[in-house]
């Protein structure tokens, strides 16, 4: 195999984008503390849920017909930035292969999956405020828990269907397909198939996963890398997301998620304690207060994101150093992952703090630097 390398010019592109990116996400995220500021300072969340009073005084109804009113409207308010962010930005440096109309069609059909998932467990989060004020926030962590184990298993057939077109390999890939099963064997991880679904609709960019629990459980590649990777180069990708499944990663993740989400959730019940005097609500389960809950739980998230990278960093360099090992093809993986830098337009060696709050990912500088001292390790061992 010759050995690929970085393209400087499209890293220079990609630390350009990764800075535009990085600047979106500041200014999205101080539109979203502003509109939550001002629905409480300004006294709109009182006025909203008054005035619902007057159509109805049912719960659930209230519940509904607020999420609606005050997310509706930081969805139209917003719609200008994830335009230019999701559309404009990847057209400009020639990653999105997406026509406006399917851009379009995306945006309707995340709107909907999240007004009806973030709707009923909105539901369900000021039912357990009603029923239990003081314990609320441990039942919700655990409704929560429960609902991140349900997605995960169910994302596959349900979810991503809906964004995705996913077949099984066909004929000219057989070879490849039986490759990876057996690596998927060698791994003693089951899984029901492996399924090309089409990225090319949308972007450049190449991407493969192991998606899914148990019975549900398949591997996934997209056509952009199927078309660009080689089969050495594919089978080590693989290899790093069975890795995730060997570690029990998946499991992991959600149980240290749920305990992350489990404090947030308490600090969010002392900021509604704190708000019920301070906003003049009538209390903790008062609808006018969900601007204040999505404050406290976003401010958390902030905080803890580099928490949680860290995390993740740690757990994505071991699943490196098991595909590594289950392969045993160091030149394959070092060169899959420069062809992901450049195809994918990814930032290869982003300054430290970049990296230390905002990348679940070592940095592919770090990755491929992995993989090619595995390969001299090994020749030094043979010779």
């Amino acid at each position: 195999m010759s050995e690929i390398e970085i393209d400087p010019e499209r890293q220079t592109q990609a630390k350009r984008y990764a800075r535009l990116q990085r600047r979106l996400m500041l200014v999205d995220l101080l539109l979203s503390g502003l509109y939550l500021l001002a629905w409480l300072f300004f006294g709109w969340s009182q006025r909203l849920r008054d005035a619902l009073l007057n159509f109805t005084e049912n719960e659930w109804l209230l519940v509904v017909g607020f999420a609606s009113v005050f997310g509706g409207l930081y969805l139209l308010l917003s719609l200008p930035l994830s335009y230019y962010s999701g559309f404009i930005l990847p057209h400009r440096f020639d990653l999105s292969t997406q026509t406006i109309s399917g851009w379009v069609l995306d945006q309707l059909k995340s709107f909907a999956l999240a007004a009806l998932l973030g709707g009923l467990l909105l539901e369900v989060i000021y039912a357990l405020l009603r029923a239990s004020p003081d314990w609320w926030w441990l039942w919700v962590a655990l409704v929560m828990l429960l609902f991140n184990v349900l997605l995960t298993n169910l994302a596959p057939v349900l979810l991503l269907p809906i964004f995705y077109k996913l077949s099984p390999l066909g004929e000219e890939y057989a070879g490849l397909s039986e490759r990876l099963l057996s690596l998927a064997d060698r791994a003693h991880t089951h899984v029901c198939g492996v399924y090309q679904f089409d990225m090319s609709r949308r972007t450049k960019a190449a991407n493969a996963a192991l998606v899914g629990l148990g019975n549900t459980r398949r591997i996934i590649l997209g056509d952009t890398l199927l078309k660009e990777f080689t089969p050495d180069e594919i089978e080590t990708v693989l290899a790093h997301e069975l890795a995730h499944h060997v570690h029990r990663d998946i499991p992991i993740g959600i149980i240290v998620e749920g305990v992350l989400t489990l404090a947030g959730l308490y600090l969010a019940a002392l900021g509604l304690d704190f708000g019920v005097h301070y906003f003049s609500l009538s209390g903790v389960d008062d609808v006018a207060g969900m601007p204040l809950l999505g404050l406290a739980m976003g401010a958390y998230g902030l905080l803890t994101l580099p928490l949680g990278n860290a995390f993740s960093r740690w757990r994505e360099r071991r699943a490196d150093q098991y595909a590594l090992q289950i392969t045993d093809n160091g030149v394959a993986y070092a060169s899959a992952l420069t062809r992901l830098a450049n195809q994918n337009l990814a930032d290869a060696d982003p300054e430290s703090w970049v990296e230390f709050i905002l990348y679940s990912h070592p940095a592919l500088k770090r990755r491929i630097a992995l993989a090619q001292q595995y390969t001299a390790s090994r020749q030094t061992a043979v010779g």
